[in-house]
């Protein structure tokens, strides 16, 4: 990894930032790329993820999904890394490299709860200080997850402003950084925000793909066939797809439909948003005509963010990768179909790829007859190939809200 960090993405990317964060940015760009290449760095974030995380995960083969759907697909079982999500390895990622730089305050944002529980935890094993800012209603809907993080020490600061989500967490830790960032990290959670950010969170992420490439070769001595996984601000499906960019192998994101493309109503920033600027970078937004950021739905919290990526939003214009949405009733089936299923229950993040290999199929889960069609489904899939969908973590937090949304779908 002798490249230098990654400022832009095609035309996607950089940095849009308050000129008092320049030289914060600028020192992170440098303790990374210098850690990257660093043996004694390396090597000990290796022994966390090793045995601390867990890593690495198993690649499951889902047999009686895969007799659903009619070919054999793989699980990349990220919700079976400590904490239950694929936000550990960042979070642990950054935190060392905190210290290493000799920061002694963390602050982070989190929607579905994963990335503040994971960056409570790393921050807790390293004995650092660490606030969580996370929209009110967020809190409401992933009350476990803000209990996570208070036994771990974290200070959870509710955020009140706008829809109370996501993007308002984010917006807020910005402002915290900016009046702090002498002694103090912001671990962004996903592949967004200003360079170094997107390249930095995907380096550290990357480690799903490469794992998940070398267990699929082993599995079947053949590279899949299709590379699945859902989209919100894209770290868990850019940690995955990177090992594959090289490979003739097809990626496939899944972003949040919502209530529906039509009801703008959704999170679907790749499918159906603009060009803009959003958290101090050029991406994929939801936006009005005038530039100003819509709020975005799902009823997935880890997906209610209207920006993404910018490495996905290249991705997309280059043809590379193809990006899908699914609406919220199709992802609660889905929860439960694969609950059903595999004994697996799944986040609701991975929920919405879930759904949308079962509808791909045309195996929908048996009571998803009545839920919304897609624009981009592309039919049965092949028969000869197989699949590796990326499940980025478990539903425990998800259940109270699941419960309640499948009791209205079924009436």
């Amino acid at each position: 990894m002798s490249q230098a960090v990654e400022e832009r993405f095609g035309r996607y990317g950089g940095r849009f930032v308050p000129e008092t964060l320049i030289a914060a940015l600028d020192e992170l760009t440098a303790a990374w790329a210098r850690a990257r290449e660093d043996e004694t760095f390396q090597a000990e974030l290796g022994r966390l993820l090793r045995d601390f995380v867990g890593r690495p995960t198993p690649l499951y083969r889902a047999e009686r999904l895969s007799e659903r759907v009619g070919r054999r697909v793989y699980l990349k079982r990220e919700d079976l890394a400590h904490t239950g999500a694929h936000k550990i390895n960042n979070a642990v990622g950054q935190a060392l490299l905190a210290k290493r730089m000799g920061k002694t305050r963390i602050i982070a944002e989190t929607g579905a709860g994963q990335h503040g529980v994971a960056t409570a935890t790393a921050c807790a094993l390293l004995g650092l200080e660490c606030v969580v800012y996370m929209g009110a209603e967020d809190i409401r809907r992933q009350a476990p997850n803000v209990a996570r993080m208070n036994l771990l020490g974290a200070t959870v600061a509710p955020v009140e402003a706008g829809a109370r989500t996501l993007k308002e967490a984010v917006s807020a830790a910005i402002r915290d950084w900016v009046a702090t960032v002498e002694d103090t990290h912001y671990v962004i959670g996903s592949v967004v925000g200003p360079a170094p950010y997107p390249a930095l969170v995907r380096d550290l992420q990357r480690v799903i793909g490469d794992e998940a490439r070398s267990q699929a070769l082993d599995a079947e001595g053949a590279l899949p066939e299709r590379v699945i996984a859902c989209v919100g601000g894209g770290s868990n499906s850019i940690g995955t797809f990177y090992a594959f960019l090289d490979d003739p192998v097809e990626l496939i994101g899944i972003e949040p439909g919502g209530e529906g493309i039509e009801s703008g109503r959704h999170g679907a920033s790749l499918s159906a948003g603009s060009t803009g600027v959003l958290h101090g970078a050029l991406s994929a937004v939801l936006a009005d005509e005038q530039g100003q950021i819509l709020e975005a739905h799902s009823v997935s919290a880890g997906l209610d963010y209207p920006g993404v990526g910018p490495e996905h939003a290249h991705l997309r214009d280059t043809g590379r990768a193809s990006y899908f949405p699914v609406n919220d009733a199709e992802a609660l089936l889905a929860f439960r179909e694969l609950a059903r299923l595999e004994g697996i229950i799944p986040a609701l993040e991975p929920s919405h790829a879930v759904a949308w290999l079962l509808a791909e199929s045309g195996s929908e889960s048996e009571d998803a007859a009545a839920s919304a069609s897609r624009p981009g489904a592309a039919g049965a899939g092949a028969q000869d190939g197989f699949d590796l969908l990326c499940l980025s973590g478990r539903g425990d937090k998800d259940l109270d809200e699941v419960i309640a949304k499948l009791a209205e779908i079924d009436g």
